[in-house]
């Protein structure tokens, strides 16, 4: 009896161990089922209820008529025609300074004073070329006066007149060396006149503008190679920028551009092309462009960093509507059209927007209908599927 109901027991257990198990592996069978057709799924392809249907516009891709602005990073330079580099002709000490940086000067205009051994050497030798074509002018005459009177032969005048010649050559070399170290008539007035030596010379500013750069202190000794002062007209200045190889055949000299200096704020100035290099720079694969700017104001500083904006000729380019494109994870798409309600989400590649119109770089063509507007809505229709 016992025996019998453990067995019946046992039995019972056993035939529902087994239906379990099947049970098991019908509800798996079945999860499996319904997996698959999800895993197979395009989350690209959706279709569109009513509502959103009604707000959708339909549409292709068009061409239109587009000027492309190419920005240049660029830097304010001066104008190297309106700026001189100042300097000392002659090796000397300097022992005052009558400018500093910013002061306006006019040529002519005193900068510095130095004193010089080669300079007091220079008009002594100056002062003795003067004193012996004294000399020799007052010989010849008397010589002339002596041949009237026949009391000397011709010979003898002929060789006063020569020494005379080579005195008059001596003076001229000896003036010409003073005017390479800067002397100027007023001083060589005062050398004749006194017949003294001065003890100093004067660096004069050479054009009109104002003191952008002074490198020299009291007391420093100077060469002739140092650059002691920079004058500039600082009411033009140049925009130098590098301009990509590829886009170098759209930029003409005395084309307008705009420029953009960031310290200045968002208003743009306007420059013209004066330069483009006829080569090209091998490591950047650049061109130097150079555009002048006026700079009325001064506003403009050299070193400014800037932006030369050029303007590309007007070409056809193939653009969608800004409201035609989502964009996820980085990747712009549009949606085509499949059927009346059926709609295809591509990636497509597109440039910068201009005028709420996207350039198309990549992925349309221009006989594909597309969702022109609304698109934003159908994404989210999309999304709401995905998830599901």
């Amino acid at each position: 009896m016992n025996f019998k109901i453990i067995f019946t027991g046992f039995t019972v257990a056993v035939t529902l161990l087994l239906t379990g198990c099947d049970k098991s592996e019908s509800t798996d069978s079945a999860d499996k089922a319904q997996q698959e057709p999800a895993e197979e799924r395009d989350f690209n392809s959706i279709t569109a209820r009513p509502e959103v249907l009604s707000r959708l516009q339909i549409g292709q891709p068009f061409l239109v008529d587009l000027a492309d602005k190419i920005q240049v990073p660029s830097r304010v330079q001066v104008d190297e025609e309106r700026t001189a580099q100042v300097g000392s002709y002659v090796t000397g000490r300097v022992v005052e300074l009558f400018v500093i940086l910013g002061d306006y000067v006019k040529p002519g205009q005193k900068l510095a004073r130095i004193t010089s051994p080669d300079l007091t050497n220079s008009q002594l030798a100056y002062l003795r070329a003067l004193s012996r074509v004294v000399v020799t002018t007052k010989a010849l005459e008397r010589a002339h006066h002596l041949l009237t009177a026949d009391a000397i032969p011709l010979a003898e005048v002929e060789r006063r007149q020569s020494e005379l010649e080579i005195a008059q050559a001596e003076l001229g070399a000896a003036a010409d060396q003073l005017r390479l170290f800067g002397v100027g008539e007023v001083e060589f007035k005062e050398l004749k006149r006194k017949g003294k030596i001065l003890p100093w010379l004067d660096i004069k500013s050479t054009r009109e503008g104002y003191i952008i750069a002074r490198n020299v202190l009291v007391g420093q000794i100077v060469q002739p190679a140092d650059p002691l002062f920079q004058i500039a007209d600082l009411s033009h200045v140049w925009v130098v920028g590098d301009v990509p190889e590829q886009i170098a055949r759209d930029v003409e000299l005395e084309q307008h551009v705009e420029i953009n200096v960031p310290a200045l704020g968002p208003h743009l100035l306007d420059g013209v092309i004066i330069f483009v290099s006829d080569t090209v720079n091998r490591l950047t694969r650049t061109v130097m462009t150079r555009v002048m700017v006026e700079n009325p104001e001064r506003k403009l500083k050299p070193d400014m960093l800037a932006n030369m904006h050029i303007t590309d000729p007007q070409h056809k380019v193939l653009v969608v509507p800004e409201s035609a494109v989502v964009r996820e994870l980085n990747q712009d798409y549009v949606f085509t059209v499949i059927s009346d309600n059926h709609f295809q989400r591509v990636p497509v590649e597109l440039d910068k927007e201009v005028a709420t119109l996207r350039p198309v770089l990549k992925g349309l063509t221009i006989d594909q209908r597309i969702v022109t507007a609304g698109a934003f809505h159908l994404d989210s229709e999309r999304k709401l599927a995905e998830l599901e």
